[in-house]
């Protein structure tokens, strides 16, 4: 552990996809971001091949840094309650909701405070490429740090509440009830139609009424956008969930806040 009169007070956080990889520099001293930029990789490329990209047109994430957390991005997990939990067994969860091979590595994030943990395949070319530059990390998958904030946001209100996170290929759905977790699931899109398909097919199998119900919005979107206007006609009550404090906390704009909600809650 560095000691005060080393540490540089200074966080950095990479959100890596297959389609993808976003990145933050925590100023921790002073409570603010000091770079957040995001890259997309073309459709089809090697990820280790943008990856390497990323690393020569940013020298600035070979700097030092007190802490470092690589956020895996993908549907490849599952959320397990604690009293089925058996940490021995961890690829007999997800067989049933993702496809495993044999020398697949499994790994876990425990939710604090809920009583959940969430079993996943990490992307380990993605670690191993990154360890040669980084060095030593902490790693999760993103879906860890949605479902427990989302459910966090959930506390003292009884009504079933459904929070959407929207990514440009595909979505989260978290259906939550005073700190329950009642439903996660994740859906590929390649147009509006498809969102609002999954979207109104989760609230029916789950009895729950696009006239009464209330959905959050965050994510890449915005209130102009085809996936929100797709959302709003079907849906009575549909916002952008409020990502002001997330802001605030962070000096970054709540649009930022919401678009990088996972990476700034990291």
């Amino acid at each position: 552990m560095n000691s005060i009169t080393h540490r540089n007070y200074k966080k950095l956080a990479l959100q890596v996809a297959a389609t993808g990889m976003s990145f933050c520099e925590f100023d921790t001293l002073n409570g603010q971001v000091s770079n957040l930029h995001q890259v997309n990789f073309p459709k089809g490329s090697n990820i280790d091949d943008e990856l390497w990209k990323v690393f020569v047109h940013h020298p600035e994430l070979k700097l030092q840094f007190d802490n470092t957390l690589v956020l895996h991005d993908n549907s490849f997990n599952t959320l397990v309650p604690n009293a089925l939990f058996d940490e021995n067994y961890p690829g007999s969860y997800l067989q049933y909701s993702t496809r495993v091979f044999e020398g697949d590595f499994f790994a876990w994030d425990s939710l604090q405070g809920h009583d959940m943990a969430n079993v996943y395949v990490p992307l380990m070319n993605v670690n191993n490429f990154l360890i040669d530059r980084l060095g030593s990390f902490d790693y999760k998958n993103t879906n860890s740090i949605l479902v427990e904030k989302l459910l966090d946001a959930s506390v003292n209100i009884e009504e079933k509440q459904v929070f959407v996170h929207i990514q440009p290929t595909h979505f989260e759905i978290v259906v939550a009830q005073d700190q329950k977790l009642l439903l996660f699931n994740s859906f590929e899109y390649a147009a509006p139609v498809d969102f609002l398909y999954y979207l109104l097919f989760t609230l029916e199998q789950l009895s729950l009424n696009p006239e009464t119900v209330k959905v959050w919005l965050l994510g890449d979107i915005t209130q102009e956008s085809a996936l929100f206007e797709a959302a709003y006609t079907y849906i009575r009550h549909v916002a952008l969930h409020d990502t002001t404090a997330l802001a605030q906390r962070w000096q970054v704009t709540p649009q930022q806040a919401s678009t990088h909600f996972i990476l700034l809650n990291a």
